[in-house]
């Protein structure tokens, strides 16, 4: 039976689904010359989700509807209002890139708002039907996201390999969810995790459905060896795409995460050893490879597999206070990804897409406000103190000395140092090579982009500082 109560906790996906339905319709009345309406409304309507999301503050305690199938706590709460803030960012840094390519339609904010509405379902799932539905809406808008530049043969490829892998990687999950429930008998999560102390012959086929599991999360995170359709996707999409869903979805995963491993499965030690060898293959493929790239955003793809790693520190460590680091260091990936495919647009214009290192030739030269605030990103990424990406490294290699992992920790170091080079090599090109005197580096005249970038860049070192009420945040949200 129904209860209008149930609906109370769903009020900013209900907002999100009526509106972003509403400005669907409103597109079509709505030309191209005032195609910005769609854009201003979009992000309203971004405003007013997160609004709606924080309208009694950041959830203390858990609260369910639908029998639960749909849960909303402090890591729900947490989780989508980054999801909204990054998303808004992509907002602004995409028009001016879209308008010279003549890709500037409503499609783009239209599918970004179905795919975030997909994003707050799975980070609130308390059901193995709620998880597959809200993965499914984020994959199926991702997919056509990637398509949007119909005219390009590297866009349609990337989509097809990224469709055919994603149907793989759904197939999968489903395969391991059809365990789980052939071995507790639910699809409820906390029911399966009630179930875990009476299994008995049925053990093996949870175990099952466990590892079928943990693939569909890793291919979903771009971890190795899953990572196969992650570079082609980055470099094939239109670089406005590219930074959406490079950066918000990552916290979308980490929802799914740690709903399935945490909420359902957390007492079963296996998959904490499986996401440790994981994070090995990832930082090793990612780091190594990014090395030999050329093209800045299949650097970039190669460097995602590489963080991946690093957010399986705190997963695989399996407490509290490990799911608290991931958390984090989800939180301060997206900011710093999203910042990072901003540059790439800051210097893109109509017929060139600056993707190349080497595009970035003497950038301090010509414009050193912008080298430094690329600089800050990159040294963020790359983990340098006191920028924001090296407290978020820092909090999840201390979770896995904690959970009894040193050996995880050090390779995880290891391979940090040896990332630090492909980041070195944007700041070295930007700052002591001579400028192409056949490139003219003019940036994009959106001052919005230029205000933004700022900001994002400028966060890297205000937030390096003030990291601790984010980290407190999600150490409230996940209880450690």
């Amino acid at each position: 039976m129904i209860n209008l109560a149930d609906f109370i906790p769903l009020t900013p996906e209900i907002f999100l689904l009526s509106a972003t339905c509403a400005l669907l319709l409103l597109d079509l009345f709505i030309s191209d010359a005032r195609r910005g309406l769609t854009h201003f409304l979009g992000l309203l309507i971004l405003l007013a989700t997160a609004a709606l999301t924080l309208r009694d503050g950041i959830a203390t305690e858990q609260v369910t509807a639908f029998g639960g199938m749909f849960i909303r706590d402090g890591v729900a709460d947490v989780l989508k209002v980054f999801i909204l803030i990054v998303t808004a960012a992509a907002f602004v840094y995409a028009k001016a890139y879209l308008q010279d390519r003549g890709l500037f339609k409503g499609e783009f904010y239209v599918l970004c708002l179905f795919a975030v509405l997909g994003m707050m379902v799975l980070v609130s799932a308390g059901n193995l039907i709620s998880v597959y539905m809200g993965l499914e809406l984020l994959a199926l808008s991702s997919y056509a996201l990637v398509v949007l530049d119909r005219d390009s043969r590297l866009a349609t490829e990337a989509a097809m390999k990224y469709f055919v892998l994603g149907a793989l990687a759904s197939g999968m999950l489903l395969y391991g969810m059809s365990m789980i429930y052939g071995a507790t008998g639910s699809l409820d999560i906390a029911t399966i995790q009630a179930s875990l102390g009476n299994l008995g012959d049925n053990r093996g086929i949870l175990l099952l459905g466990v590892v079928f599991l943990v693939v569909g999360i890793a291919f979903k995170f771009g971890a190795a060896p899953f990572h196969m359709w992650l570079p082609d996707v980055y470099q094939g999409a239109p670089t406005a795409v590219t930074a959406f869903i490079g950066s918000a979805p990552k916290l979308a995963a980490f929802g799914m995460a740690y709903r399935l491993l945490e909420g359902a499965v957390g007492d079963i030690s296996e998959w904490k050893h499986m996401l440790a060898w994981l994070a090995v293959a990832s930082l090793a493929i990612g780091n190594v490879v990014a090395i030999a790239q050329t093209n800045l955003k299949r650097m970039l793809a190669y460097s995602t597999i590489s963080h991946v790693g690093f957010l399986f520190l705190g997963l695989a460590a399996g407490t509290a206070g490990g799911y608290a680091a991931a958390m984090f260091y989800a939180i301060s990936y997206a900011l710093m990804s999203v910042g990072a495919f901003a540059a790439i647009m800051l210097l893109a214009r109509k017929g060139f897409e600056a993707e190349q290192i080497s595009d970035f030739k003497g950038l301090n030269q010509r414009h050193p406000w912008y080298a430094f605030l690329i600089l800050l990103l990159m040294g963020s990424l790359a983990g340098f103190p006191p920028l924001f990406g090296f407290w978020a490294k820092l909090v999840v290699l201390e979770a896995a000395i904690q959970a009894d992992m040193l050996w995880l920790a050090l390779v995880a170091v290891v391979f940090a140092v040896i990332g630090a080079y492909y980041y070195l090599r944007v700041i070295r090109t930007m700052y002591f090579d001579a400028p192409d005197e056949s490139q003219l580096q003019t940036l994009s005249p959106d001052p919005q982009l230029r205000w933004l970038l700022t900001v994002n860049g400028l966060a890297m070192l205000v937030l390096g500082v003030f990291w601790g009420p984010i980290m407190e945040w999600c150490v409230q949200a996940t209880g450690a």
